[in-house]
């Protein structure tokens, strides 16, 4: 039986949530709010405010006079590590109150928290990570090209103003992807967390705040897209935009930082291909493709492995594993530790799924399992049940759609080249997994996959490693040295050393 949400809500103290504009919490001005109701049970969990056009006015406003006249982007590295590395430390001190507040927010289960890519210790790694990078944004001198002898040097300097927009499947972790390195790079920010998932980011802004972080520097608005999102990016006070979620609205920010040439940075999903040759463990590329679809968010991860290139020798062992893993999937109360897997966000997404699912049936792939929406006790949450198409050729809806939900299907291929032309017809490129023996064909795979990270034999997050896509899957990338780079401006400067003319 799916226990009682409200429960859990008051084991952790949740209350209704606020703004943070310049320092301080309160509501919106136009005591509009917004009650989130639970993916899984369908009760209502706690309000927060819509913040209308005129609070996020105020809130980038806060964050401009921050950047423009504050201490944070004039602060000395050793100040800016100091209070990133604190933030990492509060995280960790905090964990189960984040990832409790998580599963009230998008119902990720709690036995999903221990999964590296998905803990309270990947979110302080990534501000870690990004601590060790403020003393070492440096710039580089070159020497004279022409003219007088005169010194050439870049600097690195803060971008500005960021809005910060976060979708709901993995809250805490793509929070900390986009704040970290801005908030080492030196810019002030305005933060938008989803409206499907607020309140465990206003937690993690509580605990940055805690960890000494000037007021100003980090403002939060919630509510949806209208009229909280479209008022963010279309501020002129912004300066760049970091955004995760759907091409719709990825093209939609695109437009509207044309109007003052707003910087952006774009992580919008992904179809990502598993490719498993004759010579590959069929079995354990099954266990983890299914895994990433169906385990945890349930498929609502943009690098979920949702199409299996799989060799027509090794289809029916890896179709035999796909299921078994489908068929130890359990669903209910997030807090239940004998709960492995999600529901969908929300109704609008598991009406979406099951449109797909039908799409599938009717254009010919053969359903193996699922494909059924959750009844009797999950008949009031957003379940549905994990799917395996075989038999799907790279034109079906479902090889083309990123369906963000449990739906995994089976593609045959006979060599290499069909393989490779087959993972590459997409509209996305964001990752893709290599199951193969042969390292010399690993590495030929590596090399002809268009897509931003290629795992062999397996797939992973790590901190300190930059993760984004080619074509349709966005702009720039999220860790590592890319990560920071991208949220700061390369300034030349030219000093002449004599009189002489440069």
């Amino acid at each position: 039986m799916v226990a009682s949400i409200k429960t859990h809500r008051d084991e952790v103290g949740l209350t209704d949530g606020e703004l943070l504009i310049g320092g301080s919490w309160g509501p919106g001005s136009a005591e509009r709010t917004w009650t989130h109701s639970h993916p899984a049970t369908g009760e209502d969990v706690a309000s927060f405010p819509v913040a209308s056009p005129a609070d996020v006015d105020r809130a980038v406003r806060a964050a401009r006079t921050a950047f423009d006249e504050g201490p944070w982007p004039r602060s000395r590295a050793t100040e800016k590590i100091r209070i990133l590395r604190r933030v990492a430390d509060l995280v960790r001190a905090s964990g189960d109150e984040l990832l409790a507040l998580q599963a009230l927010d998008n119902s990720v289960p709690l036995s999903f928290g221990g999964v590296y890519g998905m803990s309270a210790a990947f979110v302080a790694d990534v501000f870690d990570h990004h601590a060790g990078w403020v003393d070492k944004l440096a710039g580089e001198t070159l020497p004279p090209y022409q003219g007088g002898d005169h010194l050439v040097m870049t600097l690195r300097e803060p971008a500005g103003v960021v809005a910060a927009i976060v979708p709901w499947n993995a809250p805490l972790l793509l929070t900390a992807q986009k704040l970290a390195p801005a908030l080492a790079a030196g810019c002030t920010v305005v933060l938008k967390p989803s409206e499907y998932a607020t309140f465990a980011v206003l937690r993690l802004a509580r605990l940055i705040e805690e960890a000494g972080l000037p007021a100003g520097v980090l403002n939060v608005v919630t509510g949806p897209g209208d009229p909280t999102g479209d008022a963010l990016i279309n501020h002129p006070m912004i300066d760049k935009i970091s955004f995760t979620g759907s091409r719709a609205v990825g093209r939609k920010i695109i437009e509207a930082s044309a109007g003052t040439f707003k910087r952006v940075s774009l992580e919008l999903g992904g179809k990502s291909p598993a490719l498993v040759f004759a010579d590959g463990d069929a079995g354990t590329a099954a266990a983890l493709t299914m895994g990433t679809v169906t385990l945890g968010l349930s498929g609502q991860v943009c690098l979920a492995q949702t199409r299996a290139l799989v060799h027509q020798d090794k289809v029916d062992e890896f179709n035999g594993m796909a299921e078994m893993i489908a068929g130890m999937v359990s669903y209910g109360n997030p807090f239940d530790p004998a709960v492995t897997s999600a529901p969908l966000i929300n109704s609008r997404q598991l009406d979406r799924v099951l449109t797909l699912i039908d799409a599938g049936r009717s254009e010919g792939a053969r359903l193996v399992c699922g494909g059924t929406r959750g009844d009797g006790e999950l008949a009031a949450g957003n379940f549905v049940a994990p799917t395996l198409f075989t038999d799907v050729r790279n034109d079906m809806t479902i090889a083309r759609e990123e369906i963000f939900g449990p739906v995994l299907s089976v593609i045959p291929f006979t060599d290499e080249d069909e393989a490779i032309k087959i993972a590459n017809t997409t509209e996305y490129g964001l990752a893709a997994t290599v199951w193969t023996a042969d390292i010399k064909r690993a590495l030929r795979m590596t090399r002809a996959l268009r897509a931003g990270t290629v795992g062999i034999n397996g797939y992973g997050l790590e901190p300190h490693a930059a993760f984004g896509g080619y074509q349709q899957s966005g702009i720039g990338r999220e860790g590592g040295r890319t990560a920071i780079e991208a949220y700061t401006e390369l300034k030349t400067v030219l000093i002449p050393t004599t009189d002489e003319m440069m």
